[in-house]
């Protein structure tokens, strides 16, 4: 079994006790977090496509929140001695997915 669903502006495919990395989430460390916007779902072979969601539900329990590695971009402007460095970390959750439900 397993799910298609959107968090956070992402799509991710989510199966039972999977661990994933995924755009920072609110709530706390050890909470569960409800996701409904499932879009597809298949089991046993049989595959439910949602226009534009189905009625599941899928629960995320969160693991920790943090930070990534440094990203940094720069600009150069050829003649113009313009040089700008911007850098940045991204935040993300560590969630495990706890169930499936249908009927959410």
């Amino acid at each position: 079994m397993y799910a298609l669903a959107k968090i956070g502006g992402r799509q991710y495919r989510l199966t039972p006790n999977e661990t994933l990395k995924i755009n920072r989430i609110q709530g706390d460390v050890g909470s569960s977090v409800v996701v409904s916007d499932v879009m597809l779902v298949e089991e046993n072979g049989v595959v439910e496509i949602g226009r534009p969601h189905l009625p599941y539900a899928i629960t995320l329990e969160l693991l920790t929140q943090g930070r990534g590695k440094k990203n940094t971009t720069y600009h150069f402007t050829k003649r113009g001695g313009h040089r700008v460095k911007h850098g940045w970390r991204n935040y993300f959750s560590i969630v495990r997915v706890k169930s499936i439900e249908k009927g959410a």
